[in-house]
């Protein structure tokens, strides 16, 4: 049976788990930072603020996670330090630059009574059992907001958009890849989801 907490209430410190998981469910876009998902994990495990991620535990192992902020905190915070010890100074430098635009820019137009639900992510062994879906459902319930957003799904990932298709959320945008890089990272749109309560 599964454990669903808050990750700062977790029995553990879980984001070595966290970011294993991160390393696996996000390895196209990281791709280029490293290969090896080991070191992708290591290099990432302390950018995970614990006081917005659910995670999914079982046996004592974090099998899933998601975020849900309020669309004005930031679910994860980079230490460039730590990503140049684990991806050397080039990468790593590169990795701070570009991931804190990325993961850490401000929210364009916040709103009251709105969830930003982030990085979901499951375990490989764990997928296809409902671990996000129960992570997800967790998270609706047990959170303030009215209306919860997904900003950054791939139009490739069928599983994912399957799933929150089935939980209710809605395409309300879609932005387009630029043509050479969707044809190198394989993913041609950026889907945007809404779920209103």
């Amino acid at each position: 049976m599964l454990n669903l907490v808050r990750a700062d209430q977790a029995e553990f410190d879980v984001r070595r788990g966290m970011s294993e998981i991160f390393a696996e469910g996000f390895a196209q876009w990281l791709g280029f930072f490293s290969k090896d998902p080991k070191k992708i994990a290591a290099a990432f495990a302390h950018m995970f603020v614990p006081d917005q991620f659910y995670v999914a535990l079982y046996k004592g192992q974090v099998v899933g996670m998601a975020a849900c902020t309020d669309a004005t905190s930031h679910s994860v915070k980079l230490d460039i330090t730590e990503l140049r010890k684990h991806l050397g100074f080039y990468k790593g430098t590169l990795a701070g630059i570009f991931l804190k635009k990325e993961f850490e820019t401000a929210f364009a137009h916040p709103s009251t009574g709105v969830g930003s639900i982030e990085f979901v992510g499951t375990a490989s062994a764990f997928r296809g059992q409902g671990v996000a879906s129960q992570l997800i459902r967790h998270i609706l319930e047990h959170t303030p907001y009215k209306v919860y957003l997904i900003e950054e799904v791939a139009d490739t990932n069928i599983p994912a958009m399957k799933l929150y298709n089935k939980l209710g959320f809605e395409e309300y945008k879609r932005r387009q890849i630029p043509m050479n890089r969707a044809k190198k990272i394989g993913i041609h749109h950026i889907v945007s989801l809404r779920y209103t309560k």
